[in-house]
């Protein structure tokens, strides 16, 4: 659990659809309903959810795919994206099973040669009944380390390291950081947004 919060599941923010987290596209809606987000109880649903986006969206990176992709049919469409995207995607997902989601982040080291940072995206869950958020990484798996689905522990791909300057950045956020959004609109390929990504965030007031 990242954070407690009274009911959050009845905050409309983190159940709407906009630009990004569009999960009134037909795309992401027959998505949700194969995964069954009308059949399965709300855990079960949202573990599928985030299987598949872990499993099925590749992370360009891994792959060498210049593509940028953020909007969340989008994403699934082309079945690719950096870790922003697939957080959009999931977070979609989440939203169209009547799960509240939202978006989080990490100011993590870009590598650990490289004293500079870049910022990771997750999405954090709320279930009906539950005790607040849990924050999710579908990534996908580094090598050896591959993050898993987990409403009991966190099971993401990094832990932070304050003593580098990492961290894990405050909030649950109903849409996307303007400065993540604004870098991954800019981005001709994947090569031009690693120069573009922010190091760390400002509160979006």
């Amino acid at each position: 659990m990242l954070f407690s919060i009274a009911q959050p599941w009845d905050l409309p923010a983190y159940l709407q659809s906009d630009e990004v987290v569009d999960h009134e596209s037909p795309a992401v809606r027959r998505l949700a309903a194969t995964l069954g987000a009308d059949r399965l109880p709300a855990h079960e649903y949202a573990e599928s959810a985030f299987t598949y986006v872990r499993d099925r969206i590749a992370h360009s990176d891994d792959t060498g795919d210049p593509r940028v992709t953020w909007r969340a049919s989008e994403v699934l469409t082309l079945a690719t994206g950096i870790c922003h995207a697939k957080a959009h995607v999931l977070c979609a997902l989440l939203r169209a099973g009547g799960i509240p989601a939202g978006l989080c982040y990490q100011r993590l080291r870009r590598s650990d040669a490289e004293p500079a940072t870049v910022v990771h995206g997750l999405v954090a869950l709320a279930l009906p009944g539950g005790d607040g958020w849990h924050r999710q990484d579908p990534r996908g798996g580094e090598p050896g380390r591959a993050a898993r689905f987990s409403l009991a522990a966190e099971h993401l791909v990094w832990s932070v390291r304050p003593a580098l300057g990492e961290a894990d950045l405050p909030g649950v956020h109903a849409t996307a950081h303007p400065q993540v959004l604004a870098a991954l609109r800019a981005a001709r390929d994947r090569t031009e947004l690693g120069g573009l990504l922010p190091a760390d965030l400002a509160d979006p007031g």
